[in-house]
């Protein structure tokens, strides 16, 4: 009797769970303003397809006339949205990313600063693109860094391990190669390790057939010799790859512990450390100028160092008599600020100065509304206090 009991409980706890869970998969009629649906019905199921257009004057927050959103677990994706003509859609740029509006569009006059993924950097080192009448203007690209490097070398009976396939690989990337069975490293001090430096890998290891112990050369029986090879390297190290009889006495990069801690740079902070060099990032406000990574010779001395410039600038509204007060505020090279202006009678609306930091000079617009601001009508500059005069 309680085992009946208890399956009936079951089978009406699982029965309202699915009711549940149905239930969430439904989406409710969504609302849009300035738009229109094709087809309208209070509640879509998980998947229903819903399209809609949008009135004159206004467009779909996605490419194209008409749009197309999705019934997800109760959401509708992506939300259904009728945007000013005016406005912008995100950007589809190569190689590249930024930070994106939670809203899904970009007012006119919206500025986005772009970042570059992995093994790709500025063109010209310009960051930043404008919305402007509904499309985007100087948008930025992504190139190829100079500093990357393509496919690794194809190293006879060997294999790259702990690393998928990728067209290019960033400065300082290290790929570990494995010898097949019946093969052992050698070359390259028996490192099966390379690094991508300036563009190009550093020389990989040679995979040669494992000999046989007994062979009598004096090396303990687990050593082996390349294939065609003489007699072991003098002194039982490793010799030049290249042939040549410099030896030791010629500089070579090697692993950064034998350089002891990485140096010390003012404005700089550590941040990576790999096994053959140190990669450097200076702190808000400054920009790298040198290297960006450091490694370490073999006679215990590092490479060019790079040195932190100060790449920012300053706004001291006090020194605006247009500005409201608001102290000093700092902008980094590049980006831009909206300060709000004093309220004048002759101004009907509120007016603001748009500021840019370019190379350490700050340039700001003179007090204009929203609206020129956003069609760029707004001429002319903001001037400075009279030092002579007593601040207000």
């Amino acid at each position: 009797m309680c085992l009946r009991h208890l399956g009936f409980a079951l089978l009406l706890w699982f029965r309202g769970g699915l009711q549940a869970r149905s239930a969430e998969k439904r989406c409710d009629a969504p609302p849009l303003t300035n738009g229109y649906f094709v087809l309208e019905q209070n509640t879509d199921a998980h998947g229903t397809h819903l399209t809609y257009a949008c009135e004159r004057g206004y467009k779909p927050a996605v490419e194209g006339w008409w749009a197309t959103s999705t019934c997800q677990s109760g959401t509708w994706s992506p939300k259904p949205q009728c945007i000013n003509q005016t406005a912008c859609t995100p950007p589809a740029i190569p190689n590249a990313k930024y930070t994106e509006n939670p809203d899904g569009w970009y007012e006119e006059g919206d500025k986005i600063r772009i970042t570059c993924e992995e093994s790709y950097e500025l063109k010209e080192r310009h960051a930043t693109a404008l919305c402007r009448g509904g499309t985007w203007i100087s948008v930025p690209v992504c190139e190829r860094s100079a500093d990357a490097c393509g496919a690794p070398p194809k190293v006879p009976h060997a294999v790259i391990v702990d690393h998928g396939f990728k067209e290019l690989f960033a400065e300082d990337t290290e790929l570990q190669y494995e010898c097949e069975d019946g093969y052992t490293a050698e070359g390259a001090g028996n490192d099966k390790t390379i690094v991508c430096i300036k563009g190009a890998w550093t020389e990989g290891p040679t995979c040669s057939r494992v000999r046989d112990g007994s062979s009598g050369r004096g090396t303990g029986g687990g050593d082996t010799t390349s294939a065609g090879s003489g007699t072991p390297p003098a002194g039982g190290g490793s010799s030049s790859s290249s042939g040549s009889n410099k030896g030791d006495t010629e500089r070579h990069f090697t692993s950064v512990n034998i350089c002891g801690d990485p140096p010390k740079i003012p404005k700089a902070v550590v941040a990576r450390t790999l096994r053959r060099s140190v990669k450097y990032s200076c702190q808000q406000y400054y920009k790298r100028l040198g290297p960006e990574s450091v490694r370490c010779y073999s006679d215990g001395t590092w490479s060019e160092l790079p040195s932190c410039e100060a790449s920012y600038c300053v706004v001291n509204t006090l020194e605006y008599p247009d500005l409201k007060p608001a102290g000093e505020i700092s902008l980094e090279d590049g980006n831009t600020v909206r300060l709000e202006c004093v309220d004048r009678a002759e101004w009907w609306f509120n007016n603001y100065s748009d500021g840019e930091c370019d190379n350490g000079i700050i340039h700001l617009s003179r007090c204009c509304s929203k609206a020129q601001l956003a069609f760029n009508t707004c001429d002319g500059f903001l001037t400075k206090r009279n030092h002579r005069l007593p601040l207000d």
